[in-house]
């Protein structure tokens, strides 16, 4: 990167958003020391321009920003950083310093329903008793669905290809799971496939 910090003071802006549910979470400020300390400890470090120091997202609080990408924008004078938060990033101890919810996908949301059912396991759940009985019968059952969708999709059924599409990808995202993986994980491999 070749960020150009002539402007402004010497100070660029810096755009902070959540890299699982893409929310914008603040906005701050970072000098050309702020920006090699991220790179370096890969946790966000701002210069505070009220007290005309560095400072750490997080160093009070513990809600510190770990960094996952930062890009510059076009004119490399803005830079774009992609975190995981550990806690609420606001001081007033919401999600975002902006009053918008985040706008999480219902795969994943179901992802933390199925992670949540195997971490609090109960003698109804599908997904626990499932989970419990081991990695193999998880990954027969999910070559029992695809075999499944297979065969439905040989026919004109549409709500039983439907169907069957959906016991799959529930399944599937069971698996992943039980490998410690998240559709996050699969995204980034498809991303770098793209590329080539």
């Amino acid at each position: 990167m070749k960020v150009d910090f002539s402007k402004n003071n010497g100070l660029i802006p810096v755009i902070i958003q959540n890299n699982e549910t893409q929310q914008v979470l603040m906005l701050g400020y970072m000098n050309e020391e702020a920006l090699q300390k991220t790179q370096e400890e890969k946790v966000v470090t701002f210069f505070s321009r009220s007290k005309n120091s560095l400072w750490t997202k997080g160093e009070t609080s513990g809600n510190f920003l770990k960094v996952i990408s930062i890009q510059e924008d076009c004119d490399q004078d803005a830079l774009l950083i992609q975190v995981i938060p550990n806690g609420p990033t606001c001081h007033n101890g919401t999600t975002s310093c902006f009053a918008t919810e985040p706008q999480i996908s219902f795969l994943k949301e179901l992802e933390n329903v199925i992670e949540n059912r195997i971490s609090n396991p109960n003698s109804e759940s599908y997904v626990a008793s499932l989970f419990q009985k081991g990695i193999n019968k998880m990954a027969q059952k999910v070559g029992e669905e695809a075999v499944e969708l297979v065969i439905e999709a040989k026919d004109d059924n549409q709500d039983l290809f439907i169907g069957e599409a959906a016991d799959l990808l529930f399944h599937y995202l069971i698996l992943l799971q039980a490998k410690n993986l998240k559709l996050n994980n699969i995204e980034q491999e498809l991303k770098r496939r793209m590329k080539k």
